[in-house]
């Protein structure tokens, strides 16, 4: 199913549809502030298997990061994080950044491994915003890659959703998307290192 949702004026009746699917096990295709992901609720385990299938990776190995509503929320899936990470963290948030950092004993719970890092997102965009909160917990997110060998990302939710429509739930149509992903820190031993330059600039984190 292809839903279109205003970025800027979220209906409430697309966005509750979304979100039931969500709570059901389903999964969806969905706009941020940089790349469209693809993503579900974290506590439907079928559902994460479903996306590690979709995306061919080994669900154990796989470093797949969380989309969480607020500073807060994040803190129930990671150990604590120095004042410096943290102010760096509330400068840049919500952005375009991934932030990776140690993860506590809930992770390695929720997806059945011994993962000891989690990747938090907390994207500019009102839609994925509103469906974490709606939901009341965070939903995973993963990049959708592009066949293109030259585009390496999926901007168009036309052509996203002819090429998923047999895979996934829903594909929402929040407009065109960007070419360029999130910014990537790794938090994980204490200091921020850049993993991967994306949209974000580095100098806006301190």
């Amino acid at each position: 199913m292809l839903i279109s949702i205003h970025p800027d004026n979220p209906n409430a009746r697309g966005i509750a549809q979304v979100v039931e699917c969500l709570k059901d096990g389903g999964v969806i295709i969905y706009p941020t502030d940089t790349i469209y992901g693809i993503g579900c609720d974290i506590f439907q385990q079928k559902a994460v298997e479903r996306i590690a299938k979709i995306k061919n990776v080994d669900l154990k190995k796989q470093n797949f990061s969380f989309i969480c509503s607020s500073l807060s929320q994040l803190s129930d899936y990671s150990l604590p994080i120095n004042r410096n990470v943290y102010k760096g963290m509330r400068k840049a948030l919500p952005g375009p950044y991934t932030f990776i950092l140690k993860a506590n004993n809930s992770v390695p719970k929720l997806f059945k491994t011994k993962k000891k890092t989690v990747g938090i997102r907390i994207p500019n965009h009102s839609i994925p915003q509103l469906l974490v909160e709606e939901i009341g917990n965070p939903i995973l997110t993963s990049s959708v890659h592009d066949e293109d060998t030259i585009i390496e990302y999926s901007t168009d939710p036309e052509l996203i959703y002819e090429r998923y429509k047999n895979k996934v739930d829903i594909v929402i149509d929040g407009g065109i998307g960007s070419l360029v992903p999130s910014t990537v820190i790794d938090c994980s031993k204490g200091n921020m290192v850049l993993v991967r330059q994306g949209l974000g600039k580095v100098e806006d984190l301190f």
